[in-house]
């Protein structure tokens, strides 16, 4: 019998990347459109991994699944860290990529060159159906913020973040390299090892 594991996500573009990366493991991998009644978490974690660990632990609890959650974001360390936890709220309304881009590249055009690194970072959290979590992982890509919006993939920041060894943003990058390049990608390549011991075949 192949055991279930639920995305748990409601972002779209985040559900899909998260399930194409584990396309090919031997596991029924559900979203959560399925159960269109789970409650919304609310993430009021000061750091990616509260985030994860609540979203991931709450929601299993509520299914009586298995659920692999993730908490992301862009840190930008010459702006102490923003929008860091914030990153889909960053200008006040969830999910609102322009208004949130438009308000990081007004603060970006202030700082020197030299002080536009950024980095994406994930952090994955796997919750038994008990809601106890038993797995977590992280990942991180490391580019450099510019001032203007170049490629139409991606979501959020992906835009304004370039990739130096590639000399594009993660919105030109076509989704093959970016999967493989990702904060989200390398998250869950840590976690591969422990869907596969926590959630066997049976």
């Amino acid at each position: 019998m192949t055991r279930t594991l639920v995305i748990g996500t409601r972002n779209r573009k985040k559900r899909e990347e998260l399930m194409e990366l584990l396309a090919d493991l031997d596991l029924e991998v559900r979203d959560l459109t399925a159960w269109p009644d789970v409650p919304e978490v609310v993430e009021d974690g000061d750091t990616f991994e509260a985030n994860a660990r609540k979203k991931a632990s709450e929601q299993a609890l509520y299914l009586k699944q298995w659920v692999l959650a993730e908490d992301s974001g862009l840190v930008v360390p010459a702006l102490g860290g923003r929008p860091g936890v914030y990153s889909a709220r960053y200008a006040g309304r969830q999910g609102d990529d322009a208004a949130n881009n438009a308000k990081l590249l007004a603060e970006v055009a202030k700082l020197p060159r030299e002080l536009r690194g950024a980095y994406y970072t994930c952090v994955a959290a796997l919750s038994d159906p008990e809601g106890n979590v038993l797995a977590v992982t992280d990942g991180q890509c490391h580019g450099v913020l510019i001032e203007e919006l170049r490629g139409s993939g991606g979501f959020g920041y992906d835009p304004m973040f370039l990739v130096p060894e590639f000399h594009k943003t993660f919105g030109e990058l076509n989704a093959r390299v970016k999967h493989a390049l990702s904060h989200r990608a390398r998250a869950v390549a840590r976690m591969r090892p422990h869907l596969r011991k926590l959630l066997p075949r049976g």
